[in-house]
């Protein structure tokens, strides 16, 4: 947090929002389909009000975000868990919108690829059915 010095004590600087976030967007990058995701993101108070974050939404059913009710203080912190169910094969991007104290809010994104997984954990090798057979 950046401060600056008032008499013998340390103020919070002004950012113009009371929300920092350590990141607005996570790159999931290739993520096989069927495996749920989830990306921790970091939210900071960087004012003189305690923080509450009064809802987190999410642009669609598929993204579904987790976080606490409780306040933050000045200069305290908080995560919010956003996770991303993967059912569907391609390029994804969702919007996570938090709001808080009232009117405000902040965005974040999720975005990556979802490819179609094999069958199998491993391929198939046609070669150890004419083993098994010559092996007779």
């Amino acid at each position: 947090m950046t401060v600056k010095a008032q008499g013998n004590q340390a103020v919070p600087k002004a950012t113009g929002s009371m929300v920092d976030l350590k990141e607005t967007v996570f790159d999931f990058g290739k993520i096989p389909q069927g495996r749920p995701v989830t990306h921790e993101f970091g939210v900071i108070n960087h004012s003189t009000d305690t923080l509450k974050l009064e809802n987190v939404q999410a642009s669609c059913g598929c993204t579904t975000p987790i976080w606490k009710n409780d306040p933050v203080a000045p200069g305290g912190s908080t995560k919010i868990n956003v996770g991303y169910n993967a059912a569907a094969e391609g390029n994804f991007e969702k919007i996570v919108t938090i709001y808080y104290n009232g009117s405000q809010l902040k965005t974040i994104v999720i975005k990556g690829t979802v490819y179609k997984a094999p069958a199998t954990s491993a391929p198939t090798n046609s070669s150890i059915d004419l083993l098994k057979q010559t092996n007779l």
